[in-house]
């Protein structure tokens, strides 16, 4: 069957698998995720739990339905890519809400509130296309509550989460409304054995403060030293947990690449001397964007000065430039948006921040093997998604817009494959929750 750029709910009934079986797609254009490669002309077989072949060759006869010889749907203008992956999150929080007096209010909420209101979005993601979420930190255990869901099976439509519960920081020190103080266990081991035992998937720390905007610098110092971030690195590695890492600013960027830490998020102001330790060293860096574009886009809304618009705009111009370096030395870069922060909403925002990437000098397979395959390399993650392999989950996104032209045809009409279901509906961004 041949079928041109059509209404996608008229091809779902043959996207579908049907009790096992698989289907078979040959399509113009398929991006797996490993690397930046885009194969033409290719095929892709998958059931409802996974992906059976993906490549430029025909399927081998054992993993088709006994007698087939054709593809079930042959999509000449369409492309297949995984599901998205946003690397850091704050599901707890709602950065759709632009509001700062409704946002303190909503962080006042009850615990349970939080969480509801969190789950409430998670079937929202995977109509998006983000078929996967990391979570960066709560202290209300909502990110850990839709862990455990996740990994019980319960009854819904839900991307994956991981977790690592509250951050840590130290006691009157920035972050804490997602975190809680080191001084509560008194020692890095002892925080870390907290976490772990709350049901962390790894160890969120925060090594710095934020941005003074009014100076255009990181102007604190930093709040976690390098010997003491070394010492929760270890024991976290120690008990088989990353560590990602709140930073910005060269001195905490420095500390954390001393101390051998697993990802830098962030990481504002960051030299090139730093990038090549980040290659080097295998450090992933999850740059965020987004949330500095919304407080230049939304200066004057939200009563920033020439002066303070002019200090953000030339830190995100800086934080390009370090962006396509990074990909050029060979960093990994992974893409995360930062959702929750103000004026980043749930999926959208991630959507966003790809666009910032490609506008920042990236090219558009860079910018999607970012957001697919880099962080399932690289982030230890507890599946395997974010490719379009062999074995991995079948979670992918179909489309007949050209996403691999640019990252902004994300935001049209597409099919989410996802664990035999088949979403064509998509999510509207006008509508608040995310």
């Amino acid at each position: 069957m041949i079928a041109p750029p059509a209404e996608l709910s008229v091809l779902a009934p043959a996207l579908t698998p049907r009790a096992g079986e698989p289907v078979w797609l040959r399509v113009g254009r398929l991006f797996t995720g490993r690397d930046t490669t885009v194969l033409r002309d290719a095929h892709l077989v998958y059931d409802g739990a996974r992906i059976r072949h993906a490549g430029g060759v025909s399927p081998a006869a054992a993993i088709l339905r006994p007698g087939q010889i054709e593809p079930d749907l042959v999509l000449p203008e369409f492309t297949a890519l995984p599901g998205l992956t946003d690397a850091h999150t704050h599901l707890f929080l709602e950065g759709g809400e632009l509001e700062p007096a409704k946002r303190a209010v909503y962080l006042q909420l009850p615990a349970d509130e939080l969480q509801n209101r969190a789950a409430a979005r998670l079937a929202r993601l995977v109509a998006l296309g983000v078929t996967a979420v990391r979570e960066a930190g709560d202290r209300h255990g909502v990110g850990l509550g839709l862990q455990a869901r996740y990994r019980s099976r319960a009854p819904g439509l839900m991307p994956y989460v991981d977790a690592p519960g509250a951050a840590i920081n130290h006691q009157g020190r920035y972050g804490s409304f997602m975190s809680r103080p080191m001084e509560e266990q008194g020692t890095p081991a002892g925080a870390v054995d907290e976490r772990i035992a709350a049901g962390a998937h790894r160890i969120k720390l925060i090594a710095t403060g934020i941005i003074n905007f009014e100076k255009g610098a990181v102007t604190a110092a930093p709040q976690m030293p390098a010997p003491e971030l070394a010492e929760f690195a270890a024991a976290a590695r120690a008990r088989g947990r990353q560590t990602m890492v709140h930073c910005s600013g060269r001195d905490g960027v420095a500390n954390c690449l001393a101390a051998g830490v697993d990802s830098v998020e962030h990481g504002y102001f960051v030299d090139d001397e730093q990038l090549a330790q980040m290659r080097d060293r295998g450090t992933a860096w999850v740059p965020t964007l987004a949330p500095v574009q919304f407080q230049v886009d939304a200066a004057g809304a939200l009563g920033w000065s020439d002066l303070i618009r002019s200090n953000l705009q030339r830190i995100l111009d800086g934080h390009a430039r370090s962006l396509v370096r990074a990909v050029g030395l060979g960093v990994c870069v992974v893409a995360g948006s930062d959702a929750g922060s103000h004026g980043v909403p749930h999926g959208w925002g991630l959507v966003t921040e790809l666009e910032l990437m490609q506008r920042a000098g990236l090219t558009v397979a860079q910018v999607l093997r970012s957001a697919t395959g880099a962080g399932a390399e690289r982030l230890g993650y507890a599946g395997d998604f974010g490719r379009l392999t062999a074995g991995a989950a079948a979670r992918f996104l179909l489309t007949p817009h050209d996403v691999l032209g640019s990252v902004a045809n994300l935001r049209r009409p597409k099919a989410v494959i996802f664990d035999g279901q088949v979403l064509t509906t998509g999510d509207d961004p006008a509508v608040p929750g995310l």
